[in-house]
């Protein structure tokens, strides 16, 4: 528990008052946004943390499931949030934000920042084809109801799109469950490191009580400060001359994704890239397969109106070809920094497309 306290991004938790004391006094929108992201970085810190902690209770395929899912749940929580306020442009952004982010940004800096320390870090490149396949079924999943909103959008097929959004979401979901299945029981083979790795948890462990505790605080944190942060965001947009579009595809996915991000890196500079690269490709797949569709079946509950996977043919492009490109660079196994500037270069290209174009292309 000492080194929560040391100076790093813990300091950061020092935001969450200031953010609602911003919110008290009617601050600018822009202050009380950028104030909540910087309180979400170290909730999000702490989730990853509390659920590395359990996974030395629960092994290691539980451990990593566990990784995966609550390193998401901050990015669901700001989705359902923007979901509740109608913000269906930003939601949509920020799933696609929240796979260019880890796909490219996370992982680039991965492979830069373990590649600065290591000459060649070497991971399963069997795990990375799975990886590669399974977003390729994604993002052709996505672009599904897309299509069928640009070819008839103008007709009067509405109950026709919310069945198929309906029934794609079933699919997605079913999809993922066979995923999970497949890594964890049939062949975890394909998913295991190509070197054994010590396991360096019995250093400062946590015992199972407080790690459940922390995560369930974390939980709650983040949920209260997502809600602050969507509630800023729309006028943060609009003082900063920024479009819903670039504020869901950078700043809340940068935001959301802050602890899968944190942890691969911090594995990267390990040289454990196996855990690094599987953390950020499989979250990307958990946010297509499991985010998405479950959003969609939320919005009939929670949403003013269903939410329709219909994304412009701008995001699902940038999709495709960062799927392309990752799959290229990732796919032999071998991560040098070099690698990884390539990644947060194509980054940086689609950030900046997303910036200056208008939000319904």
């Amino acid at each position: 528990m000492k080194k929560f306290f040391k100076p790093g991004p813990n300091w950061l938790l020092i935001f969450i008052p200031i953010s609602f004391a911003l919110e008290a006094a009617h601050a600018s929108e822009p202050l009380i946004f950028f104030s909540a992201a910087l309180s979400i970085i170290p909730i999000a810190k702490l989730i990853v943390h509390s659920t590395e902690q359990l996974a030395t209770y629960t092994g290691d395929a539980i451990g990593g499931l566990l990784n995966a899912t609550f390193g998401n749940f901050p990015e669901l929580i700001i989705a359902v949030v923007a979901l509740k306020a109608g913000l269906y442009t930003m939601v949509l952004a920020s799933v696609v934000g929240a796979i260019l982010a880890n796909l490219l940004l996370a992982l680039g800096l991965s492979f830069f920042i373990g590649g600065t320390k290591h000459h060649i870090q070497e991971y399963n490149p069997a795990s990375a084809r799975v990886y590669a396949s399974m977003m390729f079924m994604a993002v052709i999943s996505l672009a599904v109801p897309s299509s069928f909103n640009t070819l008839f959008g103008a007709q009067d097929v509405l109950r026709q799109e919310s069945m198929l959004n309906i029934g794609l979401a079933i699919v997605l979901l079913l999809g993922y469950g066979l995923y999970l299945f497949f890594m964890i029981k049939t062949h975890p083979e394909f998913f295991k490191s190509n070197k054994d790795e010590k396991d360096e948890h019995h250093e400062d462990r946590w015992s199972k009580g407080l790690s459940i505790l922390m995560l369930v605080i974390a939980s709650v944190g983040a949920a209260f400060m997502s809600e602050v942060l969507v509630g800023a965001a729309e006028g943060t947009g609009e003082a900063l001359g920024m479009s819903a579009t670039f504020i869901g595809i950078v700043f809340l996915a940068v935001v959301g994704g802050a602890a899968e991000s944190f942890s691969a890196i911090a594995m990267a500079q390990k040289n454990k890239m196996d855990l690094s690269v599987g953390i950020l490709l499989g979250s990307c797949i958990q946010i297509a397969l499991f985010v998405a569709p479950l959003l969609v079946l939320l919005s009939l509950v929670v949403g003013p109106q269903p939410l329709h996977l219909s994304f412009p043919r701008s995001q699902i492009g940038a999709l495709f070809f960062a799927v392309i490109i990752g799959s290229l660079i990732s796919g032999d196994g071998r991560a040098n920094w070099f690698k990884g500037v390539q990644l947060i270069a194509i980054y940086i290209i689609i950030a900046l497309m997303f910036f200056f174009i208008p939000d319904a292309i």
